[in-house]
């Protein structure tokens, strides 16, 4: 029974452990997403929407922190061209935090915290101030590019309230 036991042992030892390894992150595949969101903040600093766009794949998607949703590296790069001719031009991006996992062995996901000065909005626009992106990536030929970008303002995180507010009208029953 025993030999049985170490004999089942050995083999899920030798189908599962090439599985776990294969997405358990090596520090040089972690440095080099951390890398892209350097790139990502030095394109955006320089105003260069070809730089910032070519950190996408072909088919990439962004949706920016207005929820606009941008397909495309060509979209992408358009889009961008167009906002930085004023409401952006002086902008300024700060990446503070990149939280890497490794879902797979070609694929990434990276939650970035960053800051911004000098952005031009609009008043119905959020001014973009902080916030956190939440990013796919994927390794091609050799290269880890974004497939899947969404990007979020924040706000201090508060309790939730426990009732209605008193300035909100509640909705009466007829």
């Amino acid at each position: 029974m025993t030999k049985i036991l170490a004999n089942i042992s050995l083999i899920i030892s030798a189908v599962a452990l090439p599985q776990i390894a294969l997405c358990a992150p090596s520090e040089e595949e972690t440095t080099a997403i951390r890398q892209i969101e350097m790139q990502q903040q030095d394109a955006w600093n320089r105003h260069d929407a070809k730089a910032y766009a070519s950190l996408f794949s072909e088919n990439g998607d962004c949706v920016n922190v207005v929820g606009w949703w941008w397909k495309g590296r060509a979209e992408i790069e358009t889009k961008l061209t167009a906002a930085y001719a004023f409401v952006f031009r002086e902008s300024v991006l700060t990446i503070k935090d990149v939280d890497v996992r490794f879902p797979a062995p070609e694929m990434a996901i990276a939650h970035v915290r960053w800051t911004m000065v000098g952005a031009r909005t609009p008043e119905a626009i959020p001014k973009p101030q902080q916030g956190i992106q939440t990013q796919l990536l994927q390794k091609q030929n050799g290269k880890w590019l974004i497939v899947a970008f969404q990007n979020t303002n924040v706000i201090p995180e508060m309790p939730f309230p426990q009732g209605p507010s008193a300035s909100v009208p509640q909705p009466t029953a007829h």
